[in-house]
């Protein structure tokens, strides 16, 4: 049994090494991870630390940055784990919560898992608006999937490999809209998901460090789950 964690990365020097020591002391038992670092096109050194780690990490490179969707679609088509798993390359998201997110997949209950944040009812997002336009976008998403999900934009997701092999050809998002666009493809595909509370060792980064928040992002979202789930 293998997990396959793919990392998306862009302009994180200051983070890379530290997630990838926590992803490595996360313990699986029996279970080998594969470890895939995807660079989006690096210019801050990000790329000469990668350098130095391809001879322990598969690491695929971007000419230029083409978006954290190609960035997972890249990295999903090199995995070959049995279980494979989205992790952030910042460092909001524990990696201990590894056990727990593949747990219902291992069981048998689950083809899909998302790592909720607002499930932790101690988990306070810093932010009013992005936690507000969060929970709205996601509760729009689940009016068209008919699905019942707390945290559809989860930089968490973790899929079973026959569950990839049927999406991947579908999925045609090159940047954040590939959160949307998988909610959609799980939901049309009828896959049995499921959400695991997540426990956290950081807040969201800050505009500043490169959070991406803006209005029309949410205007772009409305449109792009309306388009992936009633167009495509």
């Amino acid at each position: 049994m293998k997990l396959s964690v793919i990392i998306p990365i862009f302009n994180e020097k200051n983070n890379i090494l530290e997630i990838l020591k926590r992803v490595e002391q996360v313990d699986l038992g029996d279970i080998k991870k594969e470890i895939i670092l995807v660079d989006d096109g690096s210019t801050d050194g990000t790329r000469e630390i990668l350098k130095n780690l391809e001879e322990k990490y598969l690491v695929i490179y971007h000419p230029k940055n083409q978006g954290k969707g190609m960035a997972i679609r890249n990295g999903f088509a090199r995995a070959d784990g049995d279980i494979i798993l989205v992790q952030d390359s910042d460092l909001e998201y524990d990696p201990q919560n590894y056990p727990a997110l593949i747990k219902p997949i291992l069981e048998g209950k689950a083809d899909v898992v998302y790592g909720s944040r607002f499930l932790n009812k101690e988990f306070r997002h810093i932010f009013f608006l992005s936690n507000f336009a969060n929970k709205f976008l996601t509760k729009f998403s689940n009016l068209l999937t008919g699905l019942h999900l707390t945290d559809m934009w989860t930089g968490c997701k973790v899929f079973k490999k026959e569950a990839i092999k049927e999406i991947l050809p579908r999925l045609t998002a090159e940047r954040f809209e590939i959160e949307l666009e998988l909610t959609a493809q799980v939901s049309k595909k009828k896959y049995r998901i499921c959400e695991v509370s997540l426990s956290f060792q950081g807040q969201p980064r800050t505009c500043k460090e490169g959070k991406k928040r803006h209005w029309l992002l949410g205007v772009v979202s409305l449109w792009n789950m309306t388009k992936f789930n009633l167009f495509r």
